[in-house]
This record gives C-alpha cells, structure tokens and sequence, in this order.
C-alpha cells in the first residue's frame, strides 16, 4: 500500500460522517493481504490527525482449539465457520451504537482468544476494523455491510499471497516443505474462498 493510497484513505475516513457513535472503517481481505499493515498504519496516521482512532482486529473472535477439535475443524483454523461470526456481527453493532464496548483479543503466541481484553470508550470516535471476513458474501458475514461507514477490501493475487504465505509460516519457524503445505492446505484456501465471495464494499484496492 502506498503513501498516496494510505493518506486517501485517512481523507476518506476522517470525512465520512458516522451512522452511529463512532465511524466504523473497514479493511478487509485475504490472509497475507496486507491488511493488517494497512489498517495499523491508517490508525497511527488518524491519531496523527487527533481523530481519536482504534485499531479492531477480529481475531479476538476465533473459536477455542478445543471447540475446534470437537468440530474437526482445527486443520481449517482461519475458515469463516471456525470464527464466532455471529458474535463478532453482534460486537459490530454494538460498537456502532454503544459508547462504551469490551472485546476479546488473540493471543498468537498462545493460540488463544483472550475474553474481555480491550475496551473501546467514548473518546473513540472512529473505529478502524480489520479482518478476513469483513466484506464476506456468505451468512452470517454479509451482515456487517450496512454496519460499515466505508469498507475496503484488498485483492490480491494468489501467486503473490502464496509467497507471502510461505514466508510467514517460515518466520513462524517451520521447515521450507511444512510452511508451503501448510500454506497451500489451509491459508490459500481460505484466501481462495474469500476472493471468489467479496460482497458489498466501498473500494476495491
């Protein structure tokens, strides 16, 4: 994402005008898009601005290994059934309507969510919101388009993912053969899916 691109975005998103308590902004895409980058940076450069912004990962909302073991769904962890899709529309809405909202976290080195660990107050008046499933077509995600004051959504190609993919999982430590499969069996599978569903969005970067 370049600097042109990133300070449109903070334009855009100190212009909108909120459709509740604080605005909403939503960057979404696929595992290794950059997202999370994009949306950490649009965070710094709002408060850089004084707009009183903070960073909503949806993270937080992954389902417990152990419910996912009793699923058969831990080898597909990052799938749209193995986050509480549900809780996190009703989070959304809450912070569109509520001044005062906690939410879980994840905990990567732990590989667990974490209940009750932020809490986002009256003094934040925009919400920036990243996350796979953000601008999602399938039940119940694409619930959270009208919720949004202006979603985004970053494609990028599955050549250019799977590198990133397998770079990850090498920095995550694992040999050269585990981190492709695992990033072919699992993460581009999921970007897979993502791409070929992307619902109602603002823009498409």
């Amino acid at each position: 994402m370049d600097e042109d691109r990133l300070t449109e975005l903070a334009e855009i998103a100190l212009s909108v005008r909120p459709s509740g308590v604080r605005s909403l902004i939503a960057i979404a895409g696929p595992p290794a898009s950059g997202k999370s980058t994009l949306a950490a940076r649009l965070t710094d450069r709002l408060n850089q601005h004084g707009a009183a912004a903070v960073l909503v990962p949806m993270d937080g909302f992954h389902l417990d290994n152990a419910l996912l073991t009793a699923r058969g769904l831990l080898h597909r962890k990052g799938a749209p059934e193995t986050f509480d899709g549900e809780g996190f529309v009703h989070a959304v809405r809450r912070l569109r309507e509520e001044p005062q909202v906690i939410l879980p976290t994840f905990d990567r080195e732990r590989d667990i969510s974490i209940a009750g660990a932020v809490e986002i107050g009256p003094q934040d008046r925009i919400a920036v919101v990243e996350g796979n499933y953000l601008c999602f077509a399938e039940s119940p995600w694409d619930k959270l388009a009208p919720l949004w004051d202006f979603s985004c959504f970053l494609k990028v190609g599955e050549d250019v993912l799977l590198e990133r993919l397998i770079r990850r999982w090498l920095d995550h430590g694992l040999p050269p053969d585990a981190a492709e499969a695992r990033a072919r069996s699992n993460d581009l599978a999921n970007a897979s899916r993502i791409n070929a569903a992307i619902g109602a969005c603002d823009r498409i970067f």
